[in-house]
């Protein structure tokens, strides 16, 4: 049987690194199964956090990639810091605050790579007529991305799915970025017309999904079946069952607590640096034990947390390592370390690696906002426990069971129910909306 084909416009696609890239990456790999073909268009001449290019294997054999060069604005602030090519960290521009953020901010509206916009729905239009697709996908952020989608999906009237991995105007990193009044209108205004313009708005959790639900129904609230129609569906990041082959990993001899991924000064869990200070200061034997792994780039301020909690002895750090060893690490952890975000807007956050820490059968200690849709996912899945970022008493007894269980023989598995989280699954629900969208 012939496949359809959905278009796939990404900003993040391998050798990019970082968890961006994973969500379409693990959709692309699995479509084929479901009478989907993937063609993904993405720029030529990106800027990526990190590389990584193990993840070029996962590319399904064949799968088409249409690439453009991209004209993005960090060429100048290159030249004005002497930095070259691949030293740009994650937030260098925001971090920084002053002119740098202000610039940021006001000039390049919804973000840096707004300048590939216009370009390639003029290349997408004319490309497209020779190269027919059943469907496009848009996925930000960067959320450019569905400004390019709308402009080619409304002109050839081919119908449209928006993802967002992250919220727009609700995502907690907004309301730093200095934008003016004007810009901060103009911002609400393109989200809706992304949001209300989509045949499909696609997003990662439940809470995000309501709040673009309240840009989306608008109108149309209390008008029965058109609002339902409206309805923003959940598809979940996941893991890749193909990540964890059983029975490889041995685990660590230490007890070893890891964070995976970029690590952001709103994470900072102040208070298990707290607990583990104390700890190692009253019983020797545990800080004979103890290991704090953090991989990725992670924020200075954490660094001087640890530091000023005496910690830097039992710290091991790795800046980046590629997708198939980072998964090596959690499979092989005592613990695995979940910080969602002392900002209330984290509560809608429920970020890739949740599910690979899932996957890898290591507990789980989170620290985030109770009631929120990691905490949520976190007790459904029984993968491990959630604290707020105050509950010292309760993180510190939970450590202390866990460590008990080291003691006595090895911390056991956590052994929830994880497979309706597996991508190939996910995929399958992807594949469902894709078919209802072009039945119509």
């Amino acid at each position: 049987m012939e496949r359809r084909r959905v278009l796939i416009i990404a900003y993040y696609w391998p050798p990019s690194g970082g968890s961006g890239v994973q969500r379409w990456l693990k959709f692309t790999k699995y479509l084929r199964d479901f009478g989907w073909e993937p063609v993904i268009y993405t720029p030529a001449n990106p800027e990526y956090m990190a590389l990584d290019n193990s993840l070029q294997s996962e590319i399904p054999e064949g799968v088409q990639v249409v690439k453009r060069e991209i004209l993005e604005p960090y060429s100048i602030y290159r030249a004005l810091t002497g930095k070259k090519k691949g030293e740009i960290k994650p937030g260098f521009i925001n971090s920084g605050g002053g002119a740098s953020l202000f610039i940021r901010s006001n000039l390049f509206v919804p973000d840096p790579k707004c300048l590939w916009i216009y370009p390639s729905r003029r290349f997408l239009k004319k490309w497209l007529r020779d190269n027919p697709v059943d469907a496009i996908v848009s996925t930000g952020p960067p959320h450019s991305m569905h400004l390019i989608a709308k402009g080619v999906a409304k002109s050839l009237r081919i119908p449209w799915i928006a993802d967002f991995r992250d919220p727009w105007t609700k995502m907690f990193t907004f309301k730093y970025m200095k934008y003016s009044a004007p810009v901060k209108a103009l911002h609400s205004m393109l989200e809706r017309r992304v949001v209300r313009g989509a045949d499909v708005v696609l997003t990662v959790t439940s809470t995000i999904a309501r709040e673009l639900e309240e840009v989306r129904i608008g109108s149309a609230a209390g008008k029965g079946g058109e609002a339902d129609r409206l309805k923003v569906p959940v598809i979940t990041n996941g893991y890749d069952p193909a990540d964890f082959p059983e029975g490889t990993t041995k685990l660590d001899k230490e007890f070893s607590i890891t964070y995976t991924g970029l690590f952001v000064k709103s994470q900072n869990p102040v208070i298990l640096w707290g607990i583990l200070s104390k700890w190692v200061k009253q019983d020797p034997d545990f800080a004979s034990v103890l290991k704090i792994r953090l991989v990725g780039h992670t924020d200075g301020t954490i660094l001087q947390s640890i530091e000023e909690a005496e910690l830097t002895p039992y710290l091991e750090r790795i800046d980046y390592m590629s997708h198939d060893k980072v998964t090596e690490l959690q499979s092989s952890s005592q613990l695995l370390l979940l910080s969602g975000g002392l900002e209330p807007e984290s509560r809608g956050i429920l970020t890739g690696k949740f599910f690979e820490y899932l996957a890898a059968r290591r507990p789980i200690i989170g620290f985030g906002p109770k009631g929120g849709d990691m905490d949520i996912a976190l007790g459904e899945s029984e993968g491990g426990a959630m604290f707020d970022y105050d509950d010292e008493r309760g993180a510190r007894r939970w450590l202390e069971d866990r460590y008990a269980e080291y003691l006595a023989g090895g911390i056991p598995p956590a052994d929830g129910n994880i497979e309706n989280y597996s991508r190939r699954e996910l995929t399958r629900r992807l594949a469902l909306i894709l078919d209802e969208i072009t039945r119509k």
